[in-house]
């Protein structure tokens, strides 16, 4: 069976209309290419008339995946979590699953992808929860979580710098460790908060 894929709706945004002037690009330069992100350092001139040097790291954008296991208990259903180490936060993070997407690659494709490679499981029923950008400040990176139902297990085939646990945990418990300051990754507290929210309004 095909997967579904559908998107939960919401209120439209009340907002005064404003006309906003962007930045001219004046020059961009690459000063750093690697295997995931480039640096480039980019000459704006702002509205103002002033101009800026800024460093920007650009990325292809990221997936994340909720995955849920509605099937045991669906007032408190499992979230499949992951647990690694993270060398730029010097520490072990607890994490949803999340990898880069490819060049050209559809962001769904590459959400499916990613969670048979990390954890092995695979969803019949997706649904795009949210896009945002991580760090808007200087990356350029944006991040889709998407919503996983309807979940059976596999054998994950991770890279081979990837040493990941992977686990399961209700969603109270999981709901427990935010409050307890237990969980630091950015993109899982948004997923577990927006997820949360959403079926306290009945809407998923």
């Amino acid at each position: 069976m095909a997967a579904q894929i559908k998107t939960p709706s919401f209120p439209p945004l009340v907002t005064k209309k404003k006309r906003s002037i962007k930045p001219r690009l004046i020059s961009s330069k690459l000063a750093y290419k690697g295997k995931v992100f480039s640096v480039f350092t980019d000459k704006v001139e702002e509205p103002g008339g002033g101009i800026n040097v800024r460093d920007v790291i650009r990325h292809n954008g990221s997936v994340v995946i909720l995955a849920v296991d509605e099937s045991k208990n669906p007032t408190d259903p499992d979230i499949i979590f992951e647990r690694q180490y993270r060398h730029a936060a010097g520490q072990f993070l607890i994490e949803l699953p999340a990898g880069r997407v490819e060049p050209k690659e559809a962001t769904l494709a590459a959400a499916k992808r990613e969670l048979i490679e990390e954890t092995g499981y695979r969803a019949k029923r997706w649904t795009l929860l949210a896009k945002y950008f991580a760090s808007p400040g200087f990356l350029g990176e944006w991040m889709q979580i998407y919503l996983a139902r309807d979940i059976r297990e596999g054998t994950a085939t991770p890279e081979p710098d990837e040493n990941i646990e992977v686990f399961r945990l209700p969603l109270s418990e999981a709901l427990a460790l935010i409050a307890a300051n237990k969980i630091h990754d950015g993109k899982t507290l948004i997923g577990l908060m927006l997820y949360d929210a959403i079926r306290r309004k009945g809407s998923h």
